[in-house]
């Protein structure tokens, strides 16, 4: 179970603005979002020319690794397992600290621009709930996301979020379902909650109480993994 307060620890440091994060990350903070919550100053993914297919980990602080550093990110994390288990990947880190779907929309055409990408794992939703924006713009931009990708032949695999606890009604109801919602209709993969037995839990987080800390990165990119696996080929 995830606690209130847990969320609105959240609420509060998202919406203030997340712009403190490992200086090993690589990426910018956001700035100038709109009434949408989108970026106009977003980083793009590195640039990278390697022949090795890729797999694009896209999302906002939880993917980038914010408080951790490079090698502890769960993209790095994944590179491991990918290349202990015989995968030759190249897992690409498009995190975007404090990003939303309207900024990651603005973006992905640069992301998905980069050379034999083949998957894409989509993490974003969390700033747009906690900041109170529209639900359904937020599905719609995701749907758009994960269509570009499909259009370049990518294969998503799309990683929800849950609703606050204390949100509660229509509203709450309707976050939860969108991305059920979304996964079924574009038919893509689908891993129901990133922070599955990570968020809420004080040991697996740092002192903020929000992102995980290294130890609960390590959980995070195993559940992603597993939930990856079925779209991988040696």
């Amino acid at each position: 179970m995830i606690s209130n307060s847990f969320y609105h620890q959240i609420l509060i440091l998202l919406v203030s603005g997340l712009a403190l994060f490992a200086a090993g990350c690589g990426a910018s903070s956001v700035t100038g979002t709109d009434s949408q919550g989108s970026n106009k100053n977003a980083a793009p993914a590195q640039v990278v020319s390697t022949n090795k297919p890729k797999i694009l980990a896209f999302g906002d602080s939880l993917t980038i690794g914010l408080g951790l550093t490079e090698k502890e990110s769960y993209p790095s994390l994944l590179q491991e397992k990918l290349k202990a288990d015989g995968y030759d990947y190249e897992v690409l880190n498009a995190g975007m600290s404090g990003d939303t779907s309207g900024g990651g929309l603005e973006r992905i055409d640069w992301s998905l621009n980069q050379p034999n990408i083949e998957i894409m794992v989509l993490e974003l939703g969390a700033n747009d709930i906690l900041k109170g924006l529209s639900t359904d713009q937020m599905k719609a931009n995701l749907d758009q996301i994960i269509r570009k990708a499909k259009a370049k032949n990518v294969k998503v695999l799309l990683c929800g979020m849950y609703a606050p606890l204390n949100l509660g009604g229509a509203r709450g109801q309707a976050i939860n379902k969108a991305y059920q919602d979304l996964a079924n209709e574009e038919k893509v993969a689908f891993q129901p909650f990133f922070l599955e037995s990570v968020g809420g839990v004080a040991r697996l987080n740092q002192a903020d109480g929000i992102h995980p800390n290294p130890e609960g990165t390590r959980i995070v990119a195993d559940n992603v993994y597993k939930s990856l696996k079925p779209l991988l080929k040696k």
